[in-house]
């Protein structure tokens, strides 16, 4: 019993991590939803700000289509991607938690890409992905397969597709990570029994893999989902939001809104960002959590 009281830490622990959550989360927070309802401008240095109340929120949806498109992009960008790096990093985990030869090697070369930062992977590739000098049609003009070039990042057709290539690329290997996390707490015996009993591999992903993996599924649709709905750095280095207005998400969006002065509708932007992505987030959550029930 002393020794587990000597575990517990003291009450006065949690102030230093509350002062700093609050300081640098919670207040920041709550001064832009305040100037959400405002003016506020790069103007008002000479005007001052003026409570507005919601008229930032009603021009964000009557007068601003391109701020609609965005919202649409933006939950488009975050079904796609959750799907798209979901299905193949389930079955490289599945793969990679046999007992294959260089597993650990495999296993480090798809989760390196997501450690690098966002803008640095949006510059390397957006020189590959370049249509005169970039390596990637060089690349397709020296297999002699020239008919194959794209304008990858200013093509409507094909820039979305870049986008979500570039994406995959390096959020796979995070996402299998979790899976393989998931996979190494399934007792092996279930699978014996199940061979035992005839069952072939679709049988076993659908009947015990799957069930199994709720909770690691759930953590990556979590992240996937907050991920999506704040995407914003590898989108602004590859295309800004280009061309035109065809890639172009929330964030993206209230950042050139910022850029340009306009700060009380910036702020309101965020904070109905704020308000998808919790509404969303605790949906999913709730709907995985009563399933694993």
């Amino acid at each position: 019993m002393n020794v587990n009281k000597k575990k517990i830490y003291p009450q006065w622990f949690i102030v230093l991590p509350l002062v700093i959550y609050v300081l640098f989360f919670l207040l920041p927070s709550i001064l832009g939803v305040g100037y959400s309802f405002t003016d506020w401008s790069s103007k008002s240095a000479k005007t001052g700000i003026h409570f507005v109340g919601l008229k930032n929120y009603i021009d964000i949806f009557t007068s601003n289509k391109n701020y609609v498109q965005g919202i649409l992009h933006t939950l488009m960008f975050t079904v796609v991607s959750n799907i798209i790096k979901l299905i193949p990093a389930l079955f490289l985990a599945i793969l990679l938690n046999e007992s294959i030869k260089c597993r650990g090697l495999y296993r480090t070369l798809f989760y390196l890409p997501s450690i690098l930062p966002f803008v640095i992977i949006g510059l390397i590739f957006k020189s590959i992905l370049n249509y005169n000098n970039g390596l990637l049609n060089a690349a397709l003009e020296f297999l002699h397969l020239g008919f194959l070039k794209q304008k990858w990042l200013s093509d409507l057709g094909v820039v979305w597709k870049s986008i979500f290539a570039v994406d995959a690329w390096r959020g796979v290997g995070y996402v299998m990570t979790i899976f393989i996390a998931g996979l190494s707490a399934i007792p092996s015996s279930y699978y014996e029994a199940a061979s035992i009993d005839g069952a072939n591999f679709w049988q076993k992903l659908r009947m015990i893999t799957l069930p199994m993996l709720k909770g690691s599924i759930m953590i990556n649709l979590v992240f996937g989902i907050t991920y999506g709905l704040k995407v914003f750095d590898i989108i602004y280095v590859l295309t800004n939001g280009g061309p035109g207005h065809a890639t172009e998400v929330l964030t993206t969006y209230s950042f050139q809104l910022y850029s340009t002065g306009q700060y009380g509708m910036s702020t309101a932007m965020n904070t109905v960002l704020l308000i998808i992505t919790a509404i969303i987030g605790v949906g999913v959550v709730k709907m995985m959590s009563r399933q694993e029930g």
